[in-house]
């Protein structure tokens, strides 16, 4: 009994060993599971890149625009660098955009009216990084699932062949749970980085939603003060005529 129960133990012990023996169903989790693991990296390594190059330059934008005295000098100098194209830079057009087309109305309307656009362009912009972010909170929290599903099966498969080959040993069932044990390590492994990926970014999308917000603040404080300036004839105009024409153009 005992030498045809060591015949039936597999030789290869190994994850892989252990895959290729598993049970289709078993295997078809563990794919999944490893699918899911290669996708997390993958999400990681491409927005992990995109949100780091996004948040020094709104950093560098901020920057500029608490350095500079008035809308068009913020203007010029955000454009003359690397951070010409972006979020803010698009920010800085919208508040131009709305001065021109808000020529000779009051000043109240034209903040109020510049806030509701700066906000819609801060959503657009929140909504656009973060895509991609919620399949990482959806692998962490279904794959121990997946992989408990997987152990499940296996063990299930194992104690139908305890009762098969009418035999109590271990070693024959030993393998077969060995193998569903490690669907649910497939699945811990898929969902740990994920979960933790995961908050890191929810983190750096809160700093970047903040730099934004910063950003359309002094972007309202400069044409607050230069329709100020305006008011009292210090300033022609809060939008440079030049400026004003080529984009009419």
């Amino acid at each position: 009994m005992l030498g045809d129960a060591a015949a039936t133990l597999p030789h290869d012990l190994s994850p892989w060993g252990m895959f290729m023996q598993a049970d289709i169903v078993v295997k078809a989790v563990m794919i999944g599971l490893a699918f899911a693991s290669l996708v997390t990296w993958t999400v990681w390594l491409a927005k992990g890149l995109e949100l780091m190059a996004a948040r020094r330059r709104a950093r560098s934008c901020v920057r500029k625009l608490v350095r500079a005295g008035n809308l068009e000098a913020a203007r010029e100098e955000i454009e003359a660098g690397w951070t010409g194209k972006g979020v803010i830079a698009d920010l800085m057009e919208a508040a131009e955009r709305e001065c021109r087309r808000s020529a000779n109305l009051s000043a109240d309307g034209i903040k109020e009216r510049l806030a509701i656009a700066l906000s819609r362009i801060e959503a657009r912009a929140g909504r656009d990084i973060a895509r991609g972010t919620g399949l990482l909170a959806t692998i962490g929290a279904t794959a121990p699932f997946v992989g408990l599903f997987g152990t499940v099966w296996g063990i299930m498969n194992s104690f139908i062949g305890i009762s098969q080959s009418k035999t109590t040993n271990l070693a024959v069932v030993a393998p077969g749970i060995a193998e569903a044990l490690l669907a649910t390590a497939l699945g811990l492994v898929a969902a740990i980085p994920a979960v933790v990926i995961y908050n890191v970014f929810a983190r750096a999308l809160a700093s970047y939603r903040a730099l934004l917000s910063d950003a359309s603040g002094e972007i309202i404080q400069h044409i607050s003060r230069d329709l100020e300036r305006q008011d009292r004839g210090l300033l022609s105009s809060v939008v440079a005529l030049e400026r004003g024409r080529a984009a009419a153009e």
